[in-house]
C-alpha cells in the first residue's frame, strides 16, 4: 500500500525547486527557507512539511498545487514548425490513402461507455471514463475502430474502403521521447465488405510497406500472424479457451521482454501450468516465410485442428498475394505476434523498425511499433440488433511514433522549417505608403497569392527584407513612389537579390510562373 505522506518525485518542471537530497522536517525556520525556493506562482500555495523518510519531496498543497498553463501528463502542444513537420507526414499517408481508393469520415471524440467496455481485452483498464453529470455515461474513443464498426452497424453500410485521421485517447502510462502518449492521432484504413480471401488483406499490407518506403524513416519489417492459429496453437499446448484473450495480452509483450519473463507471467500471474507454456514457447519463436507456413502445414499436431489449419491456409494464400505486390522481403510470418485487443478474428499484423538511418550522426530513437492492423469480423455484428457481421480489415499507421523519429532527425540536422506558406512579402521603401501597401496586397490576396506585409505605417525596408529572409519568403513586392508613377512593381528574389520592375496587372501570374514546381 501507498504511503500517503509521500509523492513520487518531482517532476522536470519541480526538480529544480524541490531539492530531493534534504531532509525535511518540522522546522519552520527551514519551512519558510524552502518557501523561497518558489516560483511567484507558487507563493500563494501552502507547503506541507512531512518527516524524514526516503524519497520524500514536500508536498504543495493548495489550489497551486500543480503548475498551471501546462498540458496534462502525456499530451503536449506543438508549436508551427512542428505543425509543419506533422502536415508534410499526414499528407503522405493521405495520399496514399486516397491512391488506394479510400474515402473520408469522422465520428465523435466520446462514445457511449457501454459500447466502448469489453471491447479491447485487458486494455480496456486504458480507457478514459468521464464524470458522470446526470447523462449519458461516456468514455473517450480509445481507438478508432471500435467507432467505425459502430458507425457501420448504425448506418447499415455493408461496403466501404474509408480512412479516418483523429486523436484518441489512453490512460496509459507515457513515455513521450518514444511517441507514447496519452492523447494521440491514429491514422486508419479499413476495407469492410464481403470479399474473396486475404485480397483486402494484402492491400492493406501493401499500404503500410508503401508509407513507411516514402517516409523512410530506416529499415522496418511487417511482422504478420493469424487469430486462428494462434487460437489452434494453444488450444493443442493445453491452454484453457478462458484463458486465451489474456493469454494474447501477455504474449503481446514479446517485443519488449524476453521469453523467460513472459513465460513467468504466464505461470505466476495466469496460473497457466509450465508445460502448457512450454509447448506454447516451443511455437512463439518461429519465424519465417513460405517454408514456415509449408512446415506447419505439416506439422503432425498443429495441422490436425481446425482453426489452425484454416489460418495456414489463409496465410499460405496471402503470401502468394504478396509476393506479386513485391514486398514478402519485409513481411515475416511471425507466431509470437499477438496484438491483445479483443476484437481481432484473423490476419493480424505489425510494423516494426530494425534500425534507424543515421545520415546525420543523430542518437538513435526507439519507438516500438510504428504500425499495426487485422482482421475483425465479428466487431460489426456486436453492434447490429440482429447480431448481422460485416467483414472487416484494416490497419493503423503509428502517426506519433513516426513523427518522434522525424522530429529528431530534424533537431539533429539543425534543418530550418518554413512554418508559412507565404510566397511573397509586399514592402514600401518610403513613409507614408500604407495604403499603396493595403491596396496592392489586397489585389494579390484577390488574386490567389500568398502574401504578407508588416503591420507597421512606416517600417523600414531593411526590416522588411530581413523578416523575408529569416521566414523564407521567397519574393519581395516592392511599391514604392517610382513605381506607383510608373505603373509597376520591383519584383525582388530574396535569395540572388535580383530586382526587375513587372507592371502591375501582370504581378500575380509572374509571381506563380516563378513558383511553379
Amino acid at each position: 500500500m501507498t504511503d500517503p505522506l509521500l509523492v513520487p518525485k518531482p517532476t522536470q518542471g519541480h526538480r529544480s525547486l524541490c531539492p530531493s537530497s534534504k531532509k525535511w522536517d518540522h522546522n519552520p525556520k527551514q519551512l519558510k527557507t524552502k518557501h523561497q525556493l518558489l516560483v511567484p506562482w507558487q507563493t500563494s500555495c501552502s507547503v506541507r512539511a512531512v518527516p524524514s523518510r526516503p524519497g520524500a519531496v514536500p508536498v504543495l498543497s493548495g489550489p497551486c498545487a500543480q503548475p498551471p498553463f501546462i498540458p496534462p501528463q502525456g499530451t503536449r502542444d506543438h508549436h508551427p514548425a512542428q505543425m509543419t513537420l506533422l502536415g508534410r507526414l499526414l499528407g503522405t499517408v493521405v495520399s496514399c490513402f486516397k491512391r488506394h481508393g479510400a474515402a473520408a469520415i469522422d465520428t465523435p471524440v466520446m462514445e457511449l461507455r457501454e459500447m466502448l467496455m469489453e471491447k479491447y481485452g485487458d486494455n480496456s483498464k486504458l480507457i478514459y471514463e468521464l464524470q458522470d453529470q446526470g447523462g449519458e455515461l461516456l468514455a473517450l474513443r480509445y481507438d478508432l475502430t471500435v467507432p467505425f464498426a459502430r458507425y457501420l452497424a448504425m448506418n447499415k453500410i455493408t461496403n466501404i474502403k474509408r480512412y479516418h485521421i483523429a486523436k484518441v485517447y489512453r490512460r496509459d502510462s507515457p513515455a513521450m521521447t518514444r511517441g507514447r502518449y496519452r492523447e494521440f492521432y491514429q491514422c486508419d484504413f479499413d476495407i469492410a465488405g464481403q470479399f474473396d480471401p486475404m485480397i483486402p488483406d494484402a492491400e492493406c499490407l501493401k499500404i503500410v510497406h508503401e508509407i513507411l518506403s516514402e517516409l523512410q524513416i530506416g529499415d522496418f519489417l511487417i511482422k504478420v500472424n493469424d487469430r486462428r492459429i494462434l487460437n489452434g496453437m494453444f488450444a493443442i499446448c493445453g491452454i484453457p479457451e478462458s484463458k486465451l484473450v489474456t493469454m494474447c495480452s501477455t504474449l503481446d509483450k514479446l517485443d519488449k521482454m524476453p521469453w523467460e519473463e513472459v513465460r513467468s507471467e504466464m505461470v505466476g500471474e495466469k496460473g497457466l501450468s509450465p508445460e502448457a507454456v512450454d509447448r506454447v514457447g516451443e511455437y512463439v519463436q518461429l519465424h519465417g516465410g513460405m517454408d514456415l507456413i509449408e512446415q506447419l502445414l505439416q506439422d503432425p499436431k498443429l495441422s490436425q485442428n481446425k482453426m489452425a489449419k484454416e489460418g495456414l491456409e489463409d496465410m499460405k494464400l496471402l503470401f502468394e498475394y504478396l509476393t506479386l505486390f513485391g514486398i514478402t522481403g519485409k513481411v515475416s510470418f511471425d507466431l509470437s505476434l499477438a496484438r491483445g485487443l479483443d476484437y481481432y478474428t484473423g490476419v493480424i499484423y505489425e510494423a516494426v523498425l530494425l534500425q534507424q538511418q543515421n545520415n546525420h550522426g543523430e542518437e538513435s530513437v526507439g519507438v516500438g511499433s510504428v504500425a499495426g492492423g487485422g482482421r475483425y469480423d465479428g466487431l460489426v455484428g456486436m453492434f447490429d440488433p440482429k447480431g448481422r457481421k460485416v467483414p472487416c480489415v484494416g490497419v493503423s499507421i503509428g502517426i506519433e511514433r513516426i513523427f518522434s523519429i522525424l522530429e529528431h532527425r530534424m533537431k539533429a540536422s539543425r534543418e530550418k522549417v518554413r512554418t508559412t506558406e507565404t510566397q511573397v512579402m509586399v514592402a514600401t521603401p518610403q513613409k507614408h505608403l500604407l495604403s499603396a501597401r493595403l491596396k496592392l496586397i489586397s489585389e494579390l490576396w484577390d488574386a490567389g497569392i500568398k502574401a504578407e506585409m508588416m503591420y507597421r505605417k512606416d517600417p523600414k525596408l531593411l526590416k522588411q527584407l530581413q523578416y523575408c529572409e529569416d521566414t523564407g519568403i521567397p519574393l519581395v513586392a516592392i511599391i514604392g513612389e517610382e513605381e506607383l508613377k510608373d505603373g509597376v512593381v520591383k519584383l525582388r528574389d530574396v535569395a540572388t537579390r535580383e530586382e526587375v520592375n513587372i507592371p502591375r496587372e501582370e504581378l500575380a501570374a509572374e509571381i506563380r510562373r516563378r513558383l511553379e514546381p
